[in-house]
């Protein structure tokens, strides 16, 4: 009975956390796209921005592509 309720607990905690407006913004560096610094790309979401190298945005982009 103990094992159904923590599978139970386990799925629903999945389904819930499991969507995409739920994830939060996993940038990746992209020196090779020819800007001043960098270019990070969310790969979450697909927002890209430019900035300084090593240092990710800090909030979410998602819609605003630049």
């Amino acid at each position: 009975m103990l094992v159904a309720a923590g599978l139970l607990v386990a799925f629903v905690l999945v389904v819930l956390l499991g969507r995409p407006g739920m994830r939060q913004c996993r940038w990746r560096e992209d020196r090779s796209a020819g800007v001043d610094g960098t270019l990070w790309r969310c790969a979450a979401c697909g927002a890209s921005t430019p900035g300084a190298r090593g240092r990710p945005p800090r909030r979410c982009l998602k819609g605003d592509t630049a």
